[in-house]
Parts: structure tokens; C-alpha cells; sequence
């Protein structure tokens, strides 16, 4: 396969995000603020359910048990995380770009709110791995849909901040996409690997984590669990020694 045909998902993916945020821009300060609350709400009640949907994957996990594995995963990654200070560094990142393009209002608060939306869900890594082993983008343009509408409504409220995780999907989705290549002896079949399952699993209550935040109910620092996106496979594998 050629490099666009592993990785076309991955581009239509930022070019939606581009547009929504585009509209989103357009439409600034032009809709009611109760609107664009109902919207966030929307947005944030499909995330939680998008969430709790991925991580019902944890229950397909019969040895060792998903859901422990998770805990262990999110607590171990949590704290991995804390200690890279990975949620600061990541609004550093946006600081940066919003120095760089010379944004004012919240442009990082919605960088790293679309980043982590963009970027943690299941779709990302199933997405990601489907159109780098067969050229199929379908569950990436699943995703664009989605992110496109979620950016639309996140620009309305945070700005330019939003279009700039564009680069981040780009990067990093189209990272997995390469990659996958060399993973089709490991993971003859992604959609029911334990290791994939798990992964979707974790994301998944990240997501509704993430999905909380928007609806402005608790504050779950998501970036900092994401090491637990690497933790969980490997967890699984040393937990499987005892069962």
C-alpha cells in the first residue's frame, strides 16, 4: 500500500476538524450563549456515552479481568503521568501556539480540550490500525464526522485553539496508521484482540472522564492517565502469569 492509502483516514479526519472549526469561528459570538451551552451539553453527554460504549470492551476480558486491569492501568498510569507532569506539558504546548499565532481567549483550554476528544477515543486506535493494515478508512471517517461536528461547537466557545489539534491528529493518528503495518503478525484480527480491547477499554473511561469535564460536572485530569494507553497491554501480559 502507498503511504496516502494507510493514512487517507488520517487526513480527512484533520481536514474535518479544520472545517468544523472554521464554522465554529464563523458562527462566534453570532449564536445565543444559552445555545452554545446546549450544544456543549450535547456534545458532552455523547462523549460520556461514546465513553461508556468503549468501555463496556473491559468486560470481554475474561483472564486476567478487564475492569482490573484498568484500575491498575489507569492508577499506575495516573501516577506515571502526574510525575511527567504530562497535563502541564501539554498546556505548555498550547501556550506556545498561541504565542505563535497570537491568539487571545482560551486557545489552550481548547487545544488541549480537542486534542484529548480527538485523540484518546477507541475510534483513533481502531481507526488507526484498520486503515494501516487493509487501506480501509471507514471507522477513521466515522471519527471525522464526529470530530468535525465536535469542533464546530468547541470553537463557538474556545476559539482558534481547536483547528490547531489538527496538527496533533495528523501526527500522531497518522503515526499509528504507519505503524500498524508491522503489527499484522501480532494482531491477526484488532477488532477482538485482548490488547486492543483493553486499550479501547481505558480510552474509553478516559472519554468519559473527558466527557465530564465538558459538561462542567468534575475536572478529570485526562492527560495526565495517558500513559495508561501503554500500561494496560503490558499489565495484561504480567497479570496473565498469575491466572
Amino acid at each position: 500500500m502507498t503511504f496516502f492509502e494507510q493514512t487517507s483516514g488520517t487526513w480527512v479526519n484533520a481536514v474535518a476538524v479544520l472545517v468544523g472549526s472554521a464554522a465554529g469561528l464563523a458562527l462566534r459570538g453570532r449564536m445565543p450563549e444559552r445555545t452554545v451551552t446546549v450544544v456543549m451539553q450535547a456534545i458532552g453527554l455523547t462523549t460520556v456515552f461514546l465513553g461508556l460504549h468503549s468501555a463496556w470492551d473491559l468486560a470481554a476480558v475474561e483472564a486476567p479481568p478487564g475492569m482490573l486491569v484498568a484500575l491498575l492501568a489507569l492508577a499506575a498510569g495516573g501516577a506515571l503521568g502526574e510525575t511527567l507532569r504530562i497535563e502541564e506539558r501539554l498546556e505548555r504546548i498550547g501556550d506556545l501556539l498561541k504565542r505563535r499565532f497570537r491568539s487571545e481567549g482560551r486557545f489552550t483550554e481548547g487545544f488541549v480540550a480537542a486534542t484529548l476528544l480527538f485523540c484518546v477515543g477507541p475510534l483513533t486506535l481502531l481507526g488507526a490500525i484498520q486503515n494501516g493494515l487493509t487501506g480501509d478508512p471507514s471507522f477513521l471517517l466515522l471519527k471525522s464526522a464526529l470530530d468535525g461536528l465536535s469542533a464546530l461547537a468547541l470553537a463557538t466557545t474556545f476559539g482558534l485553539g481547536v483547528s490547531a489539534s489538527a496538527l496533533v491528529i495528523v501526527l500522531y493518528q497518522g503515526a499509528l496508521s504507519l505503524g500498524a503495518g508491522a503489527l499484522t503478525q501480532a494482531l491477526p484480527d484488532p477488532a477482538t484482540d485482548p490488547r486492543v480491547l483493553l486499550v479501547n477499554g481505558v480510552g474509553g473511561l478516559m472519554i468519559v472522564g473527558l466527557g465530564l469535564g465538558l459538561l462542567g460536572l468534575l475536572k478529570v485530569r485526562v492527560a495526565s492517565m495517558l500513559p495508561a494507553l501503554l500500561a494496560a497491554p503490558l499489565l495484561w501480559w504480567l497479570l496473565g502469569f498469575a491466572f
